[in-house]
């Protein structure tokens, strides 16, 4: 059993940070590639960034320069640095993470935690 628990969500004004933390807990032997994703409403869940295990990130284009990830490998924690928020940000953030537990590969998904930008 492997449980991911996101932190960090909230409201904010335009041009605002925000700061997202995921850590993984239970069975773990090692996580590969973490990474954040979101889902707007009415719109299908969309990458935002991913990082593996030696800290090589990717990014979706509309927040390349603007979000920065990260991760602790000893925490097994991913965080999401926002900044310069924008409207269109506005979304479930969900915390991602390909694990190797001790009986099973498995991809592991957070509760979500919600981000929401005012004009």
């Amino acid at each position: 059993q492997v449980q991911l628990v996101e932190s960090g969500g909230g409201l904010v004004q335009a041009g605002g940070s925000l700061r997202l933390s995921c850590a993984a807990s239970g069975s773990i032997v090692i996580i590969k590639n973490m990474g954040w994703y979101r889902q707007a409403p009415g719109k299908q869940r969309e990458l935002v960034a991913t990082i593996t295990s030696s800290g090589g990130a990717n990014y979706a284009d509309s927040v390349k320069g603007r979000f920065t990830i990260s991760r602790d490998n000893a925490k097994n924690t991913v965080y999401l640095q926002m900044n310069s928020l924008k409207p269109e940000d506005t979304a479930v953030y969900y915390c991602n993470a390909a694990v190797q537990s001790i009986f099973r590969s498995l991809d592991a998904w957070g509760q979500g935690t919600l981000v929401t930008v005012s004009p």
